[in-house]
């Protein structure tokens, strides 16, 4: 039985069990469960503090798990990333108040306050700075005003809350996070029930980007028609009834379906219609 870690709460919670749902699996109905058996899929899933999951994976307890690129990096654990799953995305960087610094180069001697300790002390080594690094849990941003620390490092998405702090950011981007699928490093991934997981995450991916489009076409029409949906391989063409004119079945990005289809109705094609894709295998 497949044994897979999944976030017990926090911004990676809910998108991962949403995920597993459409990818066929059960999850739990009530948030106080911690082990969940999904004996139909042969699955057994351990929801885990986020922060946790890469241990358990590294360790070799668990065979996969769903954390944040962020959190497995700043575990140090011997997990690596098999997979990215595209959502709860961010942007891992530094900050401080105007006019201390003006890039990582010139953190010398400073204190940076941060959550992620072995992420930001590694990020610091590369660059050859040396600077103290004190690890704070929860926000960061007082760290400043209160004398902790000179430079914060911490998850940025609009920047509000840095400038409502009186703070700016500094430099390049620390690290691009999103979630992602983990293993233990040096695991093989070829485990059948670890690649028929992975299709199944895979196929979802696909089903959310993805949407079926049908239209009918005259035949001296298709070869334009099918450059603006060639689908994955190639779109099925049939005959209809009615001589002269063809079905085209095609596989398109869901966010282009509604320019698609206007190039297609102005290219004389009719009947034009999209439905979602729940699961796929390619």
């Amino acid at each position: 039985m497949l044994r897979i870690a999944v976030p017990n709460k926090g911004s990676l919670s809910e998108p991962a069990s949403a995920m597993l749902h459409e990818a066929g699996y059960r999850q739990r109905k009530d948030r106080r469960e911690l082990v969940l058996v999904d004996s139909a899929n042969e699955v057994e899933f351990f929801f885990l503090r986020p922060r946790d999951i890469a241990v358990y994976v590294g360790s070799g307890r668990l065979d996969i798990g769903i954390t944040g690129r962020d959190l497995l990096l700043d575990s140090g654990s011997q997990a690596e990333e098999i997979m990215q799953l595209g959502f709860a995305g961010s942007t891992f960087r530094y900050a401080t108040r105007p006019g201390t610094a003006q890039s990582v180069r010139d953190f010398g001697g400073m204190t940076v306050a941060t959550s992620f300790s072995g992420l930001v002390t590694k990020h610091l080594a590369d660059n050859g700075v040396d600077a103290a690094v004190v690890h704070l849990d929860g926000a960061v941003e007082t760290a400043i005003q209160l004398g902790v620390a000179e430079i914060i490092a911490d998850v940025v998405e609009t920047g509000t809350t840095l400038r409502n702090a009186g703070l700016e950011i500094i430099g390049e981007p620390i690290l691009e996070s999103e979630a992602v699928v983990i293993r233990r490093a040096g695991e093989s991934v070829d485990d059948p029930k670890v690649q028929q997981f992975l299709r199944r995450m895979q196929g979802v991916l696909v089903a959310r980007r993805y949407v079926m489009m049908d239209y009918d076409i005259r035949v001296e029409h298709v070869e334009r028609a099918v450059a603006l949906t060639p689908g994955l391989e190639s779109p099925t063409v049939s005959p209809l009834h009615h001589e002269g004119w063809v079905a085209v079945r095609s596989m398109v990005p869901s966010n282009e379906a509604q320019r698609i289809m206007d190039e297609l109705y102005d290219l004389g094609a009719r009947a034009i219609l999209t439905t979602g894709i729940h699961a796929c295998r390619l």
